[in-house]
């Protein structure tokens, strides 16, 4: 290897050790990582690309399974595992904070949950956070699938998870792959139907929130429930 491509992959490793990583751009956050480049090519180039590929390092994290595999440009199966393996232990580090106090003591801590698990996926799906009588969160359930449009929801299916999980509350969840997070008067008139089927066995519904990649939109504070 070239003496300045050497350089390269063993300068952003020193500065995290000597200057801490909050001292790292986030080209040379994903470079530690990625820990080498490819031949001809540093590996802050590559970490570099690869952010460029997925809009930001907000993009990354969002990533789902079959997009990091796409990306070429990582190499073989390790580097692509290990990728994988530090995005899901952001979502679970997000699940895992959410667990253990009230939902709504983090309001960004929710739409960052629900983007890490539902913002990038290329279908429409609608999930709900099931949640105890402190809204500490029980289980994320994605519970429909759809097309790229439109999803069929089944209140009863939703009902059913909720006695299953003895849920007190629920905040109900879906994307929009589009990009666009405004709601609809199809989402609103949703909500109510679901507001209604869950009062009869005392589930409250928080919030609906509607993800997109980098962005999201909560019903409850836009005053829609």
């Amino acid at each position: 290897m070239q003496m300045t491509l050497l350089a390269s992959e063993v300068r952003p490793r020193y500065r995290l050790l000597s200057a801490g990583p909050k001292a790292l751009t986030d080209a040379e956050l994903v470079a530690v990582l990625l820990r080498t480049g490819l031949p001809g090519r540093s590996v802050l180039s590559l970490a570099r690309d690869l952010l460029d590929s997925f809009g930001g390092i907000a993009g990354l994290l969002y990533a789902s399974v079959d997009e990091v595999a796409d990306v070429r440009a990582l190499g073989g199966e390790t580097r692509r595992t290990e990728l994988l393996a530090v995005l899901e232990l952001a979502r679970r580090a997000v699940g895992e904070q959410l667990s253990a106090r009230e939902v709504f003591s983090s309001p960004d801590a929710v739409k960052q949950f629900l983007q890490l698990h539902l913002a990038r996926v290329p279908h429409e799906v609608f999930a709900v956070m099931f949640l105890d009588a402190q809204n500490r969160l029980i289980e994320l359930e994605v519970m429909f699938r759809g097309t790229l449009t439109q999803t069929s929801v089944y209140p009863r299916e939703i009902v059913k998870r909720a006695l299953h999980h003895e849920s007190a509350a629920v905040v109900l969840a879906h994307n929009h792959p589009s990009g666009t997070v405004q709601p609809s008067r199809a989402d609103e008139a949703l909500t109510a139907t679901l507001k209604q089927a869950l009062s009869v066995i005392e589930v409250r519904v928080l919030d609906h929130v509607i993800v997109a990649p980098g962005t999201a939109c909560s019903m409850a504070e836009s005053g829609l429930i």
